[in-house]
Parts: structure tokens; C-alpha cells; sequence
């Protein structure tokens, strides 16, 4: 693995914004970034990241190289959040906020199901910058930097069962995120939430440990969960949001001007990353279903479903200190 030339050891930053070291010696050779995803190069994340590397080399101006390592090549997002607050193998890559609980509770909550009513809502909210203190809280805690806010996509639940209504999904057996509070809200709903490592979720499903699972378009596609669950119900239950991240033990060994270029770089990213997701998904599920590898099933009682979800949401908000954040998002 390539590494960039640089010199370890300043300290902490305590909010997210660029990030002044004092001038470092270096050596000549252009600096190397690493950054990991764990998809291909179809996937809207890697898109984004790919993105982030273009308009980085645009706004810096001088030469500076990225190695992005694809398709879960250095393990999973949870992996990729602790290399970064490490400062070590990982620079910058995307991870769900459920791995970020360690150092701020309030994180999953920005990825909980009913909390963005669709993509606009979760633009708006994003653009009001609502998100910032839990930013500054990462990156205080963690010495992760959340510079962008990819996503956009659309979550709904696949099944190797079809179901329409709250009486039919009594009880699913569904796989969901590690936070704590996915397991809530769908046992809220009546199904029965376990948690299951991502890169596991096909063969559980196939060897019948769960009978589903949930998430956006790009992703059923990129594993081929349709193959062994290929019912996939509208639920509609979240919009994802995906931060682009980056090392703070990194950024502050980089000149300043490189500094100024992530941060610009990783805002546009993250906006191009949510807009190409969210137009992608309805022609992925589409492309899909015309070719016969899934069925969709409109779910008959949403408004019902987060109807149920809603004081289970309004008390894990007060619990993690999130009520004011709450307020802002559901108001906009």
C-alpha cells in the first residue's frame, strides 16, 4: 500500500472546521491519500469518493495522489471509521452513522428510520447545516472530520416472504444496522430486528437464519440480496445519509491550501453523491424488476408503521440529548 510522506503527532481538533498545522518538512514526492469503500465502481458511494478525489486535485492545484481501495478490500465501514480516527490506513472513505455511536450518541439518530420524510427533506436539512453539532462532537471525540453528506438513497425492506400490511410483517425476521435504535423501531413495528454483519446478510438469509433484510436500491443491487430475497417491499422507512469522512489525525500534516480543498471538495462531494443516489434509485429497482430478478410490493400502511415508530423515535431522542436536533429536522 502506498503511504503518504508526513509527520505524526499534533494534537486533537475540537470542531469540524479546516484544520492550521504549523509548516512541516516533507520530502518531494507528492503526498498519497488512502481511502476504502465497500463497493465497486458502480456504486454511488464509490462515485462520490471518486468525485471528492477529482474536485480535491481541482481546487489544490498541485499534485497530490489517491488510492481508493474498492469492494471491502480493507474490511468494512466500522474498520474504515477506526483506521481514520487512528490516522492510520485510512485517510477518508464513507460510513453509516450507526458505526460512530462509540464517540457520539447522537450519530445513528441522523440514520434512523423515519427521520427524513424523503430525499428533499434530508436536502434541506443538510444544506441548514442542523447536522453540525454532532459533527463537532465526532470530530472532537473521534478525530473524525464529517466533510460531506453522501446518501440520498431510499431504504426499503427485501424478503424472501411478500408481504403489504403491518398483520403480514408480524414478526419478520429482518436483519438491521447495529444501532440501537434500528432494533427499537422495527421491533415497535412488530417485526423481529436482529443485528447481522453487513457481508453476512446474504448467506443468513439463504441458510434461512434471518428472512430479510433492508436497504436503498444501490445497495440490494451491489450484493444481490434480490437473489435470495427477491420480494422487495416500498416501505420507505429512511433515507440514508452516508458522510464522506476524513482523518483529523491526517489533515492537520497537510498544507494548509490541501486543507482548504478537502473541506470545499468533500461538501460538493457529499451533494453530488445524495443527487446521484437518489435519481439512480428508481431506475436500479426498475432495471431490476424488468429483468426479472425482483418483485416490488407496495407497502399498504406507512403512515401507520411510522405512526408506531413515532414515540419510540421521540423517546430515544431525549434519551441521547438529540431532542433539539429533533425539533429542527422535523420543523424545516
Amino acid at each position: 500500500m502506498k503511504r503518504r510522506t508526513i509527520l505524526k503527532g499534533l494534537g486533537a481538533a475540537a470542531a469540524v472546521s479546516t484544520v492550521y498545522a504549523p509548516s512541516i518538512a516533507r520530502a518531494q514526492t507528492p503526498i498519497t491519500l488512502n481511502g476504502a469503500v465497500q463497493f465497486g465502481d458502480e456504486h454511488a458511494f464509490t462515485k462520490a469518493l471518486m468525485k471528492f478525489e477529482e474536485l480535491v486535485k481541482k481546487y489544490y492545484g498541485k499534485p497530490v495522489n489517491f488510492t481508493l481501495h474498492k469492494s471491502s478490500a480493507l474490511g468494512l465501514e466500522k474498520q474504515y471509521f477506526e483506521y481514520m480516527s487512528q490516522g492510520k490506513a485510512v485517510d477518508y472513505g464513507i460510513v453509516s452513522p450507526a458505526h460512530m455511536s462509540t464517540f457520539s450518541k447522537a450519530a445513528p439518530f441522523i440514520d434512523a428510520p423515519f427521520v427524513f420524510r424523503d430525499v428533499e427533506h434530508l436536502d434541506k436539512v443538510v444544506k441548514a447545516n442542523l447536522l453540525k453539532p454532532i459533527a463537532d462532537e465526532i470530530a472532537s471525540k473521534a478525530e473524525v472530520m464529517l466533510i460531506g453528506s453522501a446518501g440520498g438513497g431510499t431504504r426499503n425492506i427485501f424478503s424472501n416472504v411478500p408481504f403489504k400490511n403491518l398483520a403480514e410483517m408480524k414478526g419478520l425476521k429482518v436483519r438491521v444496522q447495529g444501532a440501537p435504535i434500528w432494533s427499537r423501531t422495527f421491533t415497535a413495528a412488530g417485526m423481529s430486528p436482529t443485528v447481522i454483519a453487513y457481508n453476512e446478510v446474504y448467506n443468513a438469509i439463504q441458510n434461512k437464519v434471518i428472512a430479510a433484510g433492508e436497504n436503498e436500491a444501490a445497495g440490494v443491487e451491489a450484493m444481490k440480496f434480490f437473489e435470495v430475497a427477491p420480494n422487495l417491499v416500498l416501505t420507505k422507512h429512511a433515507v440514508s445519509l452516508r458522510p464522506i469522512c476524513f482523518s483529523v489525525k491526517t489533515l492537520k500534516t497537510l498544507p494548509k491550501e490541501l486543507q482548504d480543498a478537502i473541506i470545499k471538495a468533500g461538501a460538493e462531494a457529499g451533494d453530488f453523491g445524495r443527487a446521484l443516489e437518489s435519481s439512480e434509485d428508481g431506475a436500479k429497482l426498475e432495471a431490476l424488476e424488468k429483468a426479472g430478478k425482483l418483485k416490488r410490493i407496495v407497502f399498504e400502511e406507512r403512515p401507520q408503521m411510522a405512526k408506531l415508530v413515532e414515540p419510540v423515535m421521540a423517546a430515544y431522542a431525549k434519551e441521547i440529548g438529540a431532542e433539539d436536533i429533533n425539533a429542527k429536522i422535523t420543523a424545516i
